[in-house]
């Protein structure tokens, strides 16, 4: 390995260190969308899908990747899982411990290079996978995962059209680190195979844009579930539903 490759992942850590702050100062939840009526329903269905793949119930031994201000965290505490959610942003994880969620441990680590006692019944995350060193990132994953354990994620799909001018475009989209990316689910599950996953499945979804006024909302969720059953118009949805299982 060279000088110039073993620095890349302290390089994007320092990079989505510094988003951290940025999102933490600006309000990030905001930044996200998630605080608006369509936001908040974009982050209840994905919440809901990420809980429904990860098989979350009372009594579960999850990790949560890069939990940020502990949004989606609050969602799969209410599952009755025990979550340990780790993150290397402390502006963000300050946010999420005020949140004072029960079952819950955070920590604040680069999952990279976590120390986590394992293994875990489920590893779950929301938009974290695309900001992380790959395939490291699949193969950490797996062996933290039990035997017969499930991973489920939901992250940006580059085949839609602002996804890709965002991870193109950087400068005109602030909320974008510098290093994140986006998938294209066929190479995924290529990817999630060679890792040794079974049951790989990769779901488009997600057609409600948080700018989205109230009065249009209930039509645009029927257009977009519309859009997610039509095979060749579900590819451009805005997000990827990734699950995956460790064979027993």
């Amino acid at each position: 390995m060279t000088d110039q490759q073993a620095s890349a992942p302290t390089h994007r850590r320092r990079n989505e260190v510094n988003h951290g702050k940025y999102l933490a100062e600006g309000g990030a939840e905001a930044i996200w969308g998630w605080g608006t009526p369509a936001g908040r329903l974009r982050a209840e269905r994905r919440a809901a899908l990420i809980a429904q793949g990860g098989r979350l119930g009372p009594g579960a031994n999850v990790l949560e990747i890069g939990c940020g201000t502990g949004l989606f965290t609050e969602y799969f505490a209410r599952t009755g899982a025990r979550l340990i959610a780790v993150d290397l942003s402390s502006e963000l994880l300050e946010i999420a411990r005020a949140k004072d969620l029960q079952g819950v441990e955070f920590r604040e680590q680069p999952f990279e290079t976590c120390d986590l006692d394992g293994p875990f019944d489920a590893v779950v995350a929301s938009s974290v996978l695309h900001h992380l060193e790959l395939p490291d990132a699949w193969t950490k994953i797996f062996a933290l995962l039990k035997p017969g354990g499930y991973m489920s994620l939901a992250e940006p799909n580059m085949l839609n059209p602002q996804i890709y001018a965002e991870r193109h475009f950087r400068s005109w989209f602030p909320q974008v680190s510098p290093d994140e990316t986006a998938f294209v689910r066929w190479q995924v599950r290529r990817v999630l195979e060679r890792a040794g996953f079974r049951d790989v499945r990769i779901t488009p979804f997600d057609w409600l844009h948080p700018a989205t006024p109230r009065p249009f909302i209930p039509v645009v969720r029927g257009i977009g579930r519309v859009f997610e059953s039509m095979p060749l118009v579900r590819e451009f949805s805005g997000s990827l539903w990734i699950t995956a299982r460790r064979p027993a």
